[in-house]
């Protein structure tokens, strides 16, 4: 009936959205994950790759820090952290 509900980085490679990402991006801290891929299905970018549960990462070449997987996930195991900070979290 409708197509494919993501889609993959690949398509659209030459239009990098990390450039003009916002400031913050998330980090899955890979803790509580189980493996609902429901930040899979509500990227609007299609960037959150991976097969199983504590493999699930962004491709920071396409995500624009939207936040919407850290809202959307069910065991708050996405924190939305800021740039610069690779190691803390906010």
């Amino acid at each position: 009936m409708f197509g494919p509900l993501t889609v993959k980085p690949i398509k659209s490679k030459g239009d990098k959205t990390g450039s003009w990402r916002v400031r913050l991006k998330p980090k899955y801290l890979h803790k509580n994950c189980i493996g609902c891929k429901m930040c899979i299905l509500i990227c609007p970018e299609g960037c959150i790759m991976g097969e199983e549960k504590n493999t699930l990462l962004p491709d920071y070449n396409y995500c624009k820090g939207c936040g919407l997987c850290a809202i959307i996930c069910p065991k708050k195991d996405i924190l939305m952290i800021d740039e610069e900070s690779e190691g803390e979290s906010k």
